[in-house]
């Protein structure tokens, strides 16, 4: 069975501690106890750890060696239209599992108004569920939740694949994936589906118009889709 991972904010002369809410759901919901052997990352790398000490708020690991760093992979950016913030989150949740390297919500015109100053009062929120869901994936780097831009900055984006998720129209996906990229980057719609004029500056913005076949998907759904199948072509671990 694997062992469970947990990310600290820093190692320091082999050692490193997780306070506050983190620490106390280690000690009351898993019971941690000293002795007790844990993976942690520091964002960086990964690391083999006993916990040396572990009171209600306040958890110590002792490094006992670092782990096999993971393989190279592409960058896989996830640009994402701000859709109700339940199902948003379920695929913030499945893209961190699937591998994200960034997410960044996009303001589109058929978005809800007011979701992008609303999302801004939630980017902490979205952050930890990135981390819990970075814990039980077990990633060795958090994903970076970018703060919410407009469609017309989204569009600019570089990466060296970049795909324009449309609902029944372009190529599969999977046929637009090139065999060594080193990032990606996916842009995703809104309930409703992309306006003509977004699709025409995506297009022109050198954007690869791609889908995901025939049914309509949700918003959510497509966009988890999509990132399954860049995993499944070994774009991402």
């Amino acid at each position: 069975m694997a062992r469970r991972r947990f990310f600290v904010g820093a190692i320091r002369n082999g050692r490193a501690e997780l306070t506050g809410e983190d620490a106390r759901h280690l000690t009351r919901v898993l019971r941690v106890e000293a002795g007790q052997q844990y993976e942690i990352s520091d964002n960086r790398r990964a690391y083999l750890a006993e916990v040396e000490s572990a009171r209600k708020e306040h958890v110590v690991f002792r490094v006992e060696e670092a782990l096999d760093p993971e393989p190279d992979e592409a960058r896989v950016i996830l640009l994402a239209a701000l859709i109700k913030f339940d199902r948003y989150e379920l695929l913030l949740e499945k893209a961190t599992e699937l591998g994200v390297s960034a997410i960044v919500p996009v303001r589109t015109a058929r978005s809800e108004p007011g979701l992008e100053r609303a999302a801004l009062k939630r980017m902490e929120r979205w952050r930890k569920i990135a981390v819990e869901a970075s814990q039980q994936s077990r990633r060795t780097r958090l994903p970076e939740i970018e703060e919410p831009v407009e469609f017309q900055t989204a569009v600019m984006r570089q990466a060296g694949s970049r795909l324009f998720l449309d609902e029944g129209q372009g190529r599969p996906l999977l046929r637009s994936l090139g065999t060594s990229e080193d990032s990606i980057a996916v842009l995703t719609g809104p309930e409703g589906g992309w306006t003509d004029a977004e699709r025409e500056a995506a297009v022109g913005a050198g954007w690869v118009q791609v889908s995901l076949g025939r049914r309509i998907l949700r918003a959510e759904t497509a966009g988890i889709a999509a990132l399954a199948l860049i995993q499944a072509a070994g774009q991402i671990e």
